[in-house]
């Protein structure tokens, strides 16, 4: 039976079309280092219960297992999507020994460099899952400290490379070649210009100053990169979530060993609260559940995310990329059609940009899209003011998305800051 003709299908689709389209209560979830405030999604008691029903018939209990014991998850390809492995303090035994291994290979790398003073400045070469993970964190946290610069090419343009490369000190940059598979034609491509660049500046052997990290050791050997320069990855770990392996080198150079840990222990927390919370109070179920009811019940195309903070520029490109590979399917597992709409498409900017370039389409579209709205609560700034405008343009979008205004108050308010220019 397709899922589209299952019972607990027809019962999720009912109960979603006889919800409000908004809670009518606050709805607070609390997971590690996040509170989420779901008020704003479609809920109901009956819709609870048909979401519960929909997780049971499709046998989420023990897809989630299968996800932490390194069961098949990549059904095309027979392979698990292990990620959680890598972050745990204490990996599961199969795995163990390899993982911790690799991780005290990088720290290793990493206080060697710190020690000797090496690397002012890191070259990183990827593409999809490889870049935007790194990318994503090394921006985020760079105001906390940041112990190297890091610049990243991943395009086959080689504008990319070349500005990613100019103004560096090539007898001061260490090059890392980040493909799981090392047969990827931009990073390579990119790695053949950057060798020539250290070659062409005088580097007496430029190969010391090249990093690999790949799951294919024999193509970064043939490559001419020296054994202890190679970082491995496993065919188990997805680009899209790679961050947490040896593709985190290009973090731990930037922020050191001690943040890259605690990158990797915020990532555990949360992969026992998504493990062990209770359905109603799990963040990450309560999140694709909602995502579900957006998408293919109530069949909204897409999905924006509007990071209040411009240390989540990345955030973005990170989570389309996440979500759209991840979830852009017409076949189910065993190959018949999805029978319902799949992933949105996901789009969007950072606060306030985003107010000045498409929110007026949210806001008056006859369609528009759900919203994520992202509030960080502490800035790496002493500018205690722009963090409240920030804050309160935030939560007055939400509202104004939420709410709406009435045609006679919004001509009042109108009339009120006409002589504003901005209006």
């Amino acid at each position: 039976m397709s899922l589209s003709n299952s019972p607990a299908w027809q019962q999720f689709i009912a109960a979603t079309r006889s919800a409000p389209k908004r809670g009518e209560q606050l709805r607070l979830i609390s997971a590690p280092g996040l509170r989420l405030d779901l008020s704003a999604q479609a809920d109901s008691p009956a819709l609870r219960e048909a979401e519960e029903a929909l997780l049971a018939q499709q046998g989420f209990d023990a897809a989630r297992a299968r996800l932490f014991d390194g069961g098949t998850a990549n059904w095309t390809e027979e392979r698990a999507a292990w990620h959680t492995a890598l972050r745990a303090s204490e990996p599961p035994a199969s795995v163990a020994k390899a993982v911790l291994a690799e991780r005290e290979r990088l720290r290793e790398f990493v206080r060697n460099a710190d020690a000797a003073g090496r690397y002012g400045c890191v070259l990183h070469l990827g593409v999809g899952g490889s870049d935007w993970g790194p990318r994503l964190v090394t921006r985020a946290l760079r105001h906390g400290g940041a112990r190297r610069e890091v610049r990243f090419a991943s395009n086959v343009d080689s504008h990319s490379v070349a500005d990613a490369m100019s103004r560096l000190d090539p007898h001061d940059t260490l090059v890392i070649v980040a493909s799981k598979s090392f047969t990827t034609t931009e990073p390579l491509a990119n790695a053949e210009v950057a060798m020539n660049w250290l070659r062409d500046a005088g580097v007496a052997d430029p190969i010391k100053q090249v990093v690999a990290v790949t799951a294919n050791v024999e193509a970064a050997l043939n490559l001419g990169i020296l054994p202890d320069h190679i970082f491995q990855i496993w065919d188990w770990v997805g680009g899209r979530y790679s961050l947490w392996s040896a593709i985190g080198l290009p973090i731990a150079l930037a922020l050191g060993n001690d943040a890259f840990d605690q990158l990797l222990a915020g990532a555990a927390a949360m992969d026992e609260h998504f493990r062990h919370a209770p359905i109603e109070a799990n963040a990450p179920v309560q999140m694709a559940l909602a995502g579900v009811v957006n998408r293919s019940a109530l069949g909204y195309d897409s999905l924006v995310i509007a990071p209040y903070d411009s240390r989540l520029y990345h955030i973005v490109p990170w989570a389309q990329q996440l979500e759209m590979e991840s979830l852009g399917k017409t076949a189910t597992q065993d190959g018949s059609p999805a029978g319902v709409p799949t992933g949105p498409a996901v789009w969007g900017m950072s606060g306030t940009d985003c107010q000045h370039t498409f929110f007026q389409w949210l806001h008056q579209d006859t369609r528009g899209a759900p919203v994520d709205f992202i509030l960080c609560e502490q800035p790496d700034h002493a500018y205690a003011r722009h963090h409240e405008l920030l804050i309160a343009n935030c939560l007055a979008q939400r509202s104004a998305l939420l709410r709406g205004k009435t045609y006679e108050e919004a001509l009042a308010e109108t009339s009120a800051n006409e002589s504003n220019p901005e209006r």
